[in-house]
Order: C-alpha cells, then sequence, then structure tokens
C-alpha cells in the first residue's frame, strides 16, 4: 500500500474494523484483514502492525471482547463487538458519512 493511502485509513481503522464486525460477527484477525481486501479490491490491506494494536485499544475500551478457540491444534482469538461498541460504531459511522460529505464539498464546491 503506497504511503498516502496508509495515512488515509490509519484514522478510519478503528471505525473499519467496528463495522465489519457489526456486520459479520466474530472474526480473528486474518479473516479481517483478508474480508477488507476482498470488501475493496485488493485496494485497502491493513497490515498487522496496524491492525493488532486497534484490535487490543477497542477491546481496552470495551468495544471488543475476545473469545479464545482452539483451530486445527493452534489457538485463534476471535474478536466480536459489545452492546457498547454497537453504539460507538453507530456515532464513528455518522461522522465518517458528515466528513465524506465534507470532503465531497470541499473537494467540488460546484456540487454545494
Amino acid at each position: 500500500m503506497c504511503m498516502q493511502k496508509n495515512n488515509l485509513y490509519k484514522g478510519s481503522l478503528s471505525t473499519i474494523i467496528l463495522s465489519l464486525l457489526k456486520e459479520q460477527g466474530k472474526m480473528y484477525g486474518y479473516k479481517i484483514t483478508r474480508e477488507v481486501e476482498k470488501i475493496t479490491s485488493g485496494q485497502m490491506v491493513i497490515t498487522e502492525g496496524a491492525l493488532y494494536p486497534t484490535l487490543h485499544k477497542l477491546e481496552a475500551k470495551g468495544l471488543l471482547s475476545v473469545e479464545i478457540k482452539k483451530v486445527n491444534n493452534r489457538v485463534r482469538k476471535y474478536y466480536f463487538i459489545t452492546e457498547k461498541g454497537k453504539k460507538e460504531t453507530v456515532n464513528l459511522l455518522r461522522e465518517m458519512k458528515s466528513f465524506i460529505e465534507n470532503m465531497e464539498i470541499i473537494l467540488n464546491p460546484k456540487l454545494a
């Protein structure tokens, strides 16, 4: 991923993760990264270095919970959204939509 794209999505990573988990239910880290790549046709790539610190922050805030399962003799952490996380996701999505609308106005003033 080029640096410009990386900087643009960094501030949106919590919103992306919460929204994805709200829609799709519990997922483990690698699955989250693959799903985002699939949905965006490879345009957005989330690195492990960005994903796991964000997951841990969301868990610490009580927005995510973790379930540990053994799969094929390997321990796998599944993340799922809490009720508090669902409420926060609604707020974050509202903020994101407002931001996008304002960016459209700034970038295309003739449309305003």
